[in-house]
């Protein structure tokens, strides 16, 4: 599983790498979120725009290492293809998730005070 990492104006952006986020990799990626989140970061956004195809585990990886975060962190996802738009969209996950077209929209958003 590769993710990257970037920090610019209080903002992590940890960029997934891979096309697929399925069950092959949900538990490694989880665990690399979860890691990332659970640092001092308060704002972070998740680029997606790499990931063509994510299924139910990918999206319960990413909920799984989400809830590491509390309240006071902020989480979005950024860049997310049609295809796992729709994934969230049918599990109502983009209610739970700050989705944005792109990561400067994402950051932007994580910045503005709660």
């Amino acid at each position: 599983m590769r993710i990257s990492e970037e920090r610019a104006d209080g903002v992590l952006v940890l960029r997934v790498g891979e096309s697929r986020i399925d069950a092959a990799c949900a538990p490694a990626f989880r665990d690399m979120l979860a890691a990332w989140i659970g640092r001092q970061a308060t704002r972070v956004v998740i680029d997606l725009s790499v990931v063509t195809i994510m299924d139910s585990t990918g999206l319960g990886a990413l909920v799984a290492a989400v809830k590491v975060a509390d309240s006071a962190r902020l989480v979005a996802v950024a860049g997310a293809s049609n295809a796992v738009a729709t994934l969230f969209k049918l599990t109502r996950m983009d209610k739970v998730f700050q989705m944005f077209p792109t990561v400067a929209e994402a950051a932007a958003a994580v910045r503005q005070p709660a």
